[in-house]
């Protein structure tokens, strides 16, 4: 048999110990959270007897118990639009499962220091998840269902800079190699992930309208970092995306078109088949993001600058582009070379009026 709890009192969250008073003045209804269950008995006949004797109770701001699930189906519905959809709806997932049912408000910092320390393994899956928190509490916070962000009291994850995880260009061919045996409709889409580094919402999104075959380029729009840029095409990309094009193609249709799942809505999942072809191809630690690792990588290698890979990658700061740049001491070499004293001889002005030759003995 299910015990009831006393008259007007409720434990939220069940099995915590923390007690609330529920009660109504004029028809509306009042809840107060108070502590142990006599600290909430004592108060809500308090509250009874001030009612009845016409003594002035206590404003409440907010008297409704607010969820984080409620929070985190709030932000969702903020971010339907945002090209990082996917990854929202797989995080407000796992958290839901395990905090849906906590008051939002009661939620702390070293609660929430706790649930990242117990649920990721490494620092940038820590500081993704708690940059996803501040979200869902800053877009409470704009509907006036809470008043904190324990997300703001929780210091980042200091992320390591070790070793970056791309693609050899023996890896890379071999992979395509199995892509070409196993699933060849999708080959396109992994060369020009690879040779363009567009992020996967990016390339997933882009149009046929997009694509101008004459500058060689794709003209996004909207991108992570708030702001329009061009990708530019390599051949490999070029070669990739014509093997796509089909008769009466229309502007607005997808270059890479979605799935259908049972629901009846498009989706992207490149899991289902890059994922056995990496495991075919005995290519470990690799996701669908070391695609655009291996771009700026292969950039670097090449001698290309921080500058110029922060443009071609569309990164938002140098400071990003500049962790590939070690990848080729060659070049970094021949930076150092240049203030050499034996280099700048050779490149010195010679003087106006220099002998013809030297003068003899």
């Amino acid at each position: 048999m299910v015990k009831k709890n006393p008259r007007g009192l409720f434990e939220r969250p069940p099995g915590s110990g923390v007690w609330w008073i529920n009660y109504y003045v004029d028809g509306k209804q009042r809840r107060e959270k108070v502590g142990t269950i006599t600290a909430a008995k004592s108060l809500y006949q308090k509250r009874k007897t001030d009612d009845r004797e016409g003594r002035k109770l206590p404003t409440l701001r907010n008297t409704r118990f607010v969820t984080i699930g409620e929070l985190i189906d709030d932000a969702l519905i903020y971010t339907q639009d945002h090209k990082s959809k996917r990854d929202y709806i797989v995080k407000a997932g796992i958290i839901k499962k395990d905090l849906g049912e906590l008051s939002a408000a009661n939620f702390k910092p070293n609660d929430l220091s706790k649930w990242l320390r117990e649920r990721t393994k490494t620092a940038a899956t820590s500081n993704r998840y708690k940059a996803f928190f501040s979200l869902i509490y800053r877009v409470g916070n704009e509907n006036e269902k809470v008043d904190v962000n324990p997300a703001k009291k929780v210091r980042p994850r200091k992320e390591a800079n070790g070793r970056m995880r791309y693609f050899s260009h023996a890896e890379y061919q071999k992979l395509l190699g199995v892509i070409r045996k196993r699933f060849p409709e999708h080959e396109a889409e992994f060369v020009v992930s690879v040779m363009s580094g567009m992020r996967l919402a990016e390339q997933y999104t882009t149009t046929w309208g997009q694509v101008n075959w004459e500058r060689r380029e794709i003209q996004l729009r909207d991108t992570k970092n708030g702001s329009d840029r061009k990708v530019h095409l390599n051949d490999d990309a070029i070669a990739a995306l014509l093997t796509l094009k089909r008769p009466k193609q229309r502007p607005t249709d997808l270059v890479f078109p979605r799935a259908t799942d049972l629901g009846g809505k498009s989706r992207f999942d490149n899991r289902s088949w890059f994922n056995p072809c990496l495991q075919e191809a005995g290519i470990e630690r690799l996701v669908w993001h070391t695609n655009r690792h291996t771009f700026c990588s292969w950039l670097a290698e090449k001698g290309a600058s921080a500058n110029e890979i922060m443009h071609s990658a569309g990164h938002k700061t140098l400071a990003v582009s500049a962790r590939y740049t070690h990848l080729n001491p060659k070049h970094v070499q021949s930076v150092v070379d240049r203030i050499s004293m034996a280099a700048i001889t050779e490149h010195a002005p010679k003087p106006e009026h220099a002998p013809l030759h030297a003068p003899a003995e």
